[in-house]
């Protein structure tokens, strides 16, 4: 017979249930973690992007230029 506690449940199960709740919030953790790294890229990347049209804005530029490797000729950067 297995060994019951004060709620005359195996032993053996919960510590099974505890198991899966860490598995559980080990995920949470990481998809909270993951979610957080791509919202701070894009804040990054949108912070940027609005750095330089300021930039642009104070020079009177139309756009960044930007070197083609292969050719050497210049032309306006993309984003």
């Amino acid at each position: 017979m297995a060994l019951m506690n004060s709620r005359r449940r195996p032993i053996q199960r919960r510590k099974e249930e505890k198991m899966a709740q860490i598995f559980l919030l080990g995920a949470v953790g990481l998809v909270a973690w993951y979610g957080y790294r791509s919202f701070v890229r894009e804040a990054e990347r949108v912070s940027a992007k609005v750095r330089r049209e300021e930039a642009e804005l104070q020079n009177r530029a139309h756009g960044t230029l930007v070197q083609d490797p292969e050719t050497g000729e210049y032309r306006i950067k993309k984003d």
